[in-house]
């Protein structure tokens, strides 16, 4: 293998500075993940952005941040500010179970090694970075800072927590996917502004003194939330304000936010439109090395990277607005798509690894077959406030065709180097029942169901019914589950038809909110007559900015602030969790004195047998 120059990569160290002949740095990025050159990794993203936009950038990837933090000083001061982010990942995710075990594991480390950030990652780096360098401006982003933006329940801490920006001491949070803001405040600085001529950008939210008049910029319209103080008295206050920022999330013409925190005021600029094709190509097709900094190559693979470093994401963002999930909150609901010829130059970037054997390990994006799909009349698109397109029944105005994913993959699959190119990601089974899709003019569904089960499934297709129960998958904001039956039934006729054995996975979760225990007991004897031996089950964890986490914590559906069931203790959801296992011996008594317990002797015997059958 032919080493690359060190200075194909953004330097992390003060030597690979010099190497480049730079006397200071212009921007340097602190993150709580090591860093690798790759696409898929957004600090990587942010550093190739601001390269390109002419400005000396810097990484301090994992700094230690428990000694005399000489990592956050080895590039001396920078000459417009620091960005900070704990990483692909919020850092208590990243750390903790959902039963609040600490994890042995990091996939962003080296080696998969534990302890190389710190919890509230964010948080910690900037207010060292706003002791060590008080004058320097700090720019936060990333997933923990974008779902931390307002007062937002903290499932580790139990208990509400006021924007990141309070607690970070930061000057400007970007939130989402922050190219777009991003380049704006690079061309503003390079042309003289200073930070407080940033705060008319779209996708920013700053903290201004609450005495002082609120700018008037851009005909934004404004709308106020219920304080942070408000909140920490009034759990329904807080639901309400969960709905207004979803809604405003979502918009093509939204609203600024404002909300009171202290003697503060919280001002979150309305999102940019969706990215254009030539603006996320622009992003994809920056110079990546798509590897990992040579620096750990005696420190043990990186996880993350060996997952993705043969895929492609031909799209992002996600339209399905499910209660639990974090994509739309970040990556927004409309999809932007790359072209075919970005992704298909990446395809043939990918083939030129020295490790490639001829297999891309994914085709996909955040749901695997969103490629392309965006509204007819986009003017409709416009005026929507809804957080999904397809619940709780697909848009009208939604064009749901899979022919351009389609002759994608055959384009792929044509490539002299690409012996097979699978679908990793889940897809969304839903989109493919005619039954539940009414928009499938052309009937593309089988020809890409077809495509996909006979091209580009590695041993076995991942979908996520989620759970079984109509009034938990309505909470869920999911189909029915009588849809993933359809859905089975042609997978499992195509799959007959080319004499193909690849079982069907199913993923689920447990106590979710509004899934009561006998529903579990439901859901894992219609998974057990349908013949699926459950082995990955999700205990649900309330992230922030998720419909279910403002469920978890205040009892009530943020739409309706109406209550809802939700299991809390560590008992209710073991119990909960214990159904998916009835086929282990150990579980087989404790789960017919439950279920005889809740009066449902009639699931006991679905699951187990009658009450004298004979244990295997």
């Amino acid at each position: 293998m032919i080493e690359r120059p060190i200075t194909d990569w953004l330097p992390i160290t003060k030597k690979e500075v010099e190497k480049r002949g730079w006397d200071e740095v212009d921007v340097v990025i602190v993150s709580g993940d090591a860093y690798v050159d790759h696409p898929a990794f957004g600090t990587a993203v942010i550093g190739r952005i601001i390269e390109s936009e002419g400005f000396r950038v810097a990484i301090v990837a994992q700094p230690n941040w428990k000694d005399d933090l000489r990592d956050f000083k080895k590039f001396g001061r920078p000459k417009y500010f620091f960005g900070v982010t704990a990483g692909c990942m919020d850092s208590m995710v990243n750390h903790y179970t959902a039963n609040k075990r600490l994890r042995s594991n990091d996939s962003y480390t080296p080696g998969g090694e534990a302890g190389f950030r710190p919890d509230y990652a964010t948080t910690v780096y900037s207010k060292i970075l706003k002791e060590l360098y008080p004058d320097v401006p700090v720019l936060i982003g990333g997933i923990e800072a974008s779902l931390r933006r307002v007062t937002h329940y903290d499932y580790w801490q139990d208990r509400l927590m006021p924007t990141i920006l309070a607690d970070s001491q930061a000057d400007l949070l970007v939130y989402g996917m922050g190219e777009q803001p991003l380049r704006e405040i690079l061309r503003r600085l390079k042309d003289g502004y200073d930070f407080s001529g940033l705060h008319d950008i779209h996708q920013v939210a700053y903290l201004q003194k609450a005495s002082d008049e609120l700018p008037k910029w851009n005909e934004w319209e404004t709308v106020e939330l219920a304080s942070h103080e408000v909140c920490l008295q009034d759990k329904i206050k807080y639901a309400a304000n969960f709905k207004i920022v979803e809604v405003e999330s979502n918009k093509w013409q939204a609203n600024r936010i404002t909300q009171l925190v202290g003697e503060d005021v919280l001002v979150i600029n309305p999102p940019f439109k969706v990215m254009t094709e030539t603006e996320i190509d622009a992003s994809f097709d920056l110079p990546y090395t798509r590897l990992p900094h040579p620096k750990y190559k005696n420190r043990g693979p990186i996880p993350a990277y060996d997952m993705i470093k043969f895929s492609i994401n031909m799209h992002r963002g996600c339209f399905g607005g499910c209660s639990f999930c974090t994509i739309s909150a970040h990556q927004g609901k409309f999809i932007a798509s790359r072209s075919e010829k970005s992704i298909l130059k990446e395809v043939d970037e990918v083939t030129k690894h020295p490790e490639f054997k001829g297999y891309l390990s994914d085709l996909g994006g955040p749901s695997a077959n969103m490629y392309r799909m965006k509204g007819k009349d986009e003017s409709i698109c416009a005026r929507c406030t809804s957080p999904s397109c397809i619940h709780p029944v697909i848009c009208s105005n939604l064009d749901t065709s899979h022919k351009p994913i389609t002759e994608l993959y055959r384009k792929v699959d044509e490539h002299p180097n690409i012996k097979k190119a699978f679908v990793g990601s889940g897809i969304r089974y839903d989109l493919l029942v005619d039954d539940f899709n009414k928009n499938n003019k052309d009937g593309n569904h089988d020809e890409y169901m077809e495509q996909l089960i006979t091209r580009h499934v590695s041993g076995r297709l991942k979908v996520a019914p989620e759970h079984t129960s109509d009034d938990t998958l309505r909470v869920m904001r999911k189909p029915s589950f009588k849809y993933f039956k359809l859905f089975k039934k042609k997978y499992d006729q195509i799959s007959d038809k080319h004499n193909l054995k690849q079982p069907l996975i199913p993923y689920f979760i447990s106590s979710h909110p509004g899934c009561e225990e006998v529903d579990m007991a439901n859901l894992a004897a219609e998974t057990k007559d349908l013949g699926f031996r459950l082995e990955q089950v999700q205990d649900f964890t309330p992230t922030p900015m998720t419909v279910a986490e403002v469920i978890y914590y205040t009892g009530v559906h943020p739409y309706t602030l109406k209550p809802v069931f939700t299991a809390k203790t560590r008992e209710e959801k073991q119990n909960q969790n214990r159904f998916f296992f009835w086929y282990k011996p150990e579980f087989r008594d404790l789960i017919r004195n439950r279920l005889n317990k809740l009066k449902r002797p009639d699931l006991a015997n679905r699951l187990l047998g009658g009450g004298n059958a004979k244990k295997k």
